[in-house]
């Protein structure tokens, strides 16, 4: 067997799936409807828990606000994150299941330290601080049954490191998998919420803002992106896939895994907002969205049956998240410093990695519990950071996806870095109008939104015709035969050791620079802005 980059030896071997196994020599894996099926059930999990995971605390409140606030009017804005979901996730699908590598780990080594320090170094802050808001979800949704926080946090706490400390990546999944299926809860609650159907055809399919566009709707625009297309989705998946031994052979299956994903998580986002706007209706509440635990009680003035239903949907997509986003850290934190990480290995086997597990979400359980804590100020600070890191995980992922050393036959077809490169531009102006409009808070964001999507769509068109104009003065090479779909299913990265040195060209060199100087100010004005806000 040829070397591989796996720095884990965890991470091979059988897959055990939460709905099935898949032994590392059982060839008969798709011959047959049924046994192709019996596969999906092993493979199915990284993409589920990923997407329906973004749902989470933040998610559920921000979806809250676009029903209470603006009715059906925002439901275009999921549909059209559809294609960036499937788009984000397959190229970390690939890279986990061609690498055997997490993602930071592969920043550290084809990009630098500087690079891979400031991408670690911004997402652990990020998850922690997303994490604490996890516990805040946690709180306010036993709250609307009278619990208070001292005992619901820890509680929650626990439960969460129990889950994961149990030595089994199958009993992990299964529990995982049992809170979606608990998540569930939200269909009935939708239809119990009177749902228009015609109205929200007409909002799913043509773009419109309730009321007019205006700073606040954009801004909110923003918040939906945000909170759908997260950073620490690309650092878990990936470590996922490699935790779960899926391989290039079974490529298809987590692709399609990851694609339903996609459309449950927008599926659940579409019954909250028609839920929030039922809830508001006929009151005095639209546009005066307070958080999640105001969408219950006014559920709750209908009926104390949906209030209780949808504290209960606020308190599995709190645990959901927190547990996937800390999985996230940890996955990271023995990706970077060469320890065992794997759910497959004991308490005893792992300390380290479940060490990290567990204070991340101690801490940040104690964080929520601290009278007087500025869990405003975190909330806003967790928007802020996903608009720093955001840029950076993109591009990384693109150009990671495009490195014939690190992917070899599975690297980006040119359509699809066309597509990819859109994507990414839409998120890098979404992540400038968020840092800005948090740093300068009277700014109009409907004009900073209109400059930059210019500024990036002229660019664009530059970088495309530099690009052609390149293409045509290269002197003409014979392509490569594309490798067979048996060298395809076989093909690992071998030791990273082993892997050619980056040789970016010019305009690559001259785009990382700019990255890193955008980073640098907007790093510096987001620490004063946070000294000024903890100083009111």
């Amino acid at each position: 067997m040829p070397a591989t980059a796996v720095l884990d030896t965890a991470h091979l071997g059988d897959i055990e799936g939460a709905l099935g196994r898949i032994r590392v020599d059982d060839l008969d894996t798709g011959r047959t409807l049924r046994r192709r099926l019996l596969t999906f059930l092993a493979i199915v999990g990284p993409g589920l828990i990923v997407m329906v995971g973004d749902n989470d605390a933040g998610g559920v409140s921000t979806y809250a606000q676009a029903g209470q606030n603006y009715g059906y009017s925002l439901l275009w804005v999921l549909v059209l994150l559809i294609p960036v979901l499937i788009v984000n996730q397959e190229m970390v699908v690939r890279l986990g299941a061609v690498t055997g590598v997490g993602h930071a780990r592969l920043i550290f080594e084809r990009f630098g330290r500087f690079w891979g320090a400031f991408s670690v170094g911004d997402l652990f802050l990020l998850n922690f601080l997303t994490i604490v808001t996890e516990f805040i979800g946690v709180s306010l949704a036993l709250a609307y049954f009278g619990v208070s926080r001292y005992i619901a946090v820890p509680i929650s706490a626990l439960l969460l490191v129990g889950i994961t400390a149990s030595g089994s990546f199958r009993r992990w999944e299964r529990a995982m998998l049992g809170f979606i299926a608990a998540s569930l809860i939200l269909l009935p609650l939708a239809l119990l919420s009177h749902p228009r159907y015609g109205l929200a055809g007409y909002h799913l399919l043509v773009p419109g803002v309730q009321g007019g566009v205006s700073s606040d709707a954009v801004l909110l625009i923003i918040a939906i992106v945000g909170t759908t297309v997260a950073p620490w989705q690309l650092f878990f998946q990936q470590s996922n896939v490699i935790d779960k031994r899926i391989t290039p052979r079974f490529m298809g299956y987590e692709r399609a895994d990851t694609v339903l994903g996609s459309f449950v998580v927008v599926l659940g986002a579409v019954a909250i907002i028609v839920v929030a706007d039922f809830a508001a209706g006929g009151t005095g509440a639209v546009g005066h969205f307070t958080d999640a635990l105001g969408m219950a009680n006014l559920l709750g003035d209908h009926s104390r049956v949906l209030g209780a239903l949808f504290a209960i949907v606020l308190l599995d997509a709190s645990i959901i998240g927190a547990a996937a986003v800390t999985l996230a850290t940890s996955y990271t934190f023995g990706d970077v410093f060469g320890v065992k990480h794997s759910l497959h290995r004991s308490l005893r086997e792992a300390k380290q990695f479940y060490a990290s597990y567990t204070a991340f979400v101690l801490v940040a359980a104690a964080v929520v519990m601290i009278p007087g804590a500025p869990l405003g100020l975190i909330t806003t600070s967790v928007q802020a950071l996903a608009g720093l890191l955001l840029p950076s995980a993109s591009v990384f992922l693109l150009l990671l996806c495009n490195d014939a050393e690190v992917l070899g036959p599975w690297t980006n077809p040119r359509w699809l870095n066309t597509l990819a490169t859109v994507i990414i531009a839409v998120l890098l102006v979404l992540s400038g109008i968020l840092v800005i409009t948090t740093l300068f808070t009277g700014i109009d964001t409907t004009r900073v939104a209109l400059w930059l999507g210019g500024a990036m769509a002229g660019g664009l068109l530059a970088a495309a015709v530099a690009l052609r104009v390149a293409r045509h003065r290269r002197a003409p090479h014979a392509p490569a035969a594309p490798a067979s779909r048996s060298q395809r299913a076989t093909w690992r990265m071998p030791p990273v050791a082993m892997l050619k040195p980056v040789a970016w060209s010019p305009g690559t060199k001259l785009g990382m620079s700019a990255l890193r100087g955008y980073l640098a100010i907007a790093g510096i004005l987001l620490i004063v802005k946070a000294v000024q806000l903890s100083g009111h």
